[in-house]
């Protein structure tokens, strides 16, 4: 319960995840982690110690341990650096291949540009999108950038 663990690759601080509950099952067949309560991972950059690239929220996570693979459901939000953030219901993050991919519903809000998809692909860095159905691009002056910004604030906090 109330787990906070870093974890660092070749010396280097990678991910910091904080979670309510860890289920560890190593003996099942596909040895996984679940995080039924939520979880929030942060991701650093590859060249810094305290320099965060992206955090990742959602209300449930399971961790497949052979596979490296992460599924994240239930209001995932992905926000970088840079500013570019992800709303989507049903995430995955392939650690071995460096991807992540929705088969779902997606908003990705890069800038003054808001992009409706259904499903994509991306690099880990969420900088090579590939859309399976994008149902559209909006663009957004400065004034509704701040009123979406202050919406989606607020509808993205969660209980836990």
């Amino acid at each position: 319960e109330k787990m906070s663990m870093t974890m660092s690759e070749n010396g280097k601080k990678s991910y910091h995840f904080e979670a309510p509950l860890i289920e560890g099952y190593t003996m099942a067949h596909d040895p996984y982690r679940e995080f039924r309560k939520g979880i929030k991972i942060t991701t650093y950059e590859a060249d810094s110690v305290s320099s965060v690239s992206a955090t990742l929220v959602a209300n449930y996570a399971i961790f497949y341990e052979k596979r490296k693979l992460w599924e994240a459901k239930g209001n995932v939000v992905v926000e970088q650096s840079n500013g570019r953030k992800l709303y989507t219901s049903q995430l995955f993050w392939n650690q071995a291949t460096h991807t992540i991919y929705s088969n779902v519903d997606s908003k990705i809000v890069d800038g003054d540009e808001v992009y409706n998809c259904e499903g994509f692909d991306s690099d880990e860095s969420m900088t090579n999108w590939s859309y399976r159905k994008l149902k559209g691009v909006t663009y957004l002056e400065d004034s509704q950038l701040q009123q979406n910004s202050d919406a989606e604030a607020d509808s993205t906090i969660v209980e836990q």
